[in-house]
């Protein structure tokens, strides 16, 4: 029945759901269709999912439909755990810097806020 998933994909806050609630019907499938790639799929194809080169560990999943072309930026956290964050249409053969600059901003703050959250459950747990 349910295919076992050997990645977890979470949305840090809204970006990505925000970007995915904007697109059409048919682009949204797609997305969908991707994501599940990505979790179920051992060895995901390059076309779908790949590491930016030039990043601190970002990774841009990749969609076409029709002659549309769109990116989410994403990161890994905890071994298989992908967080997504921001999500464009690509409309040139350069990804826009202030999209690349946006995702680093992001994951920063995931990881800042995820050290918080893990200090703050640490010294609970010493108390």
């Amino acid at each position: 029945m349910g295919e076992k998933h050997v990645r977890e994909i979470f949305y840090y806050k809204d970006y990505y759901l925000n970007f995915f609630y904007s697109l059409k019907p048919e682009v949204k499938k797609k997305f969908n269709w991707t994501l599940q790639l990505i979790a179920t799929l051992d060895r995901v194809p390059q076309k779908y999912f790949e590491h930016m080169t030039n990043s601190t560990g970002l990774f841009e999943i990749r969609v076409e439909c029709g002659s549309d072309i769109f990116r989410v930026f994403s990161f890994f956290d905890k071994g298989n755990l992908i967080i997504l964050v921001n999500g464009f249409q690509k409309k040139t053969q350069k990804t826009p810097k202030n999209e690349i600059e946006m995702a680093e901003k992001l994951k920063n703050e995931y990881f800042n806020q995820s050290n918080a959250d893990e200090l703050r459950i640490t010294k609970r747990k010493k108390r």
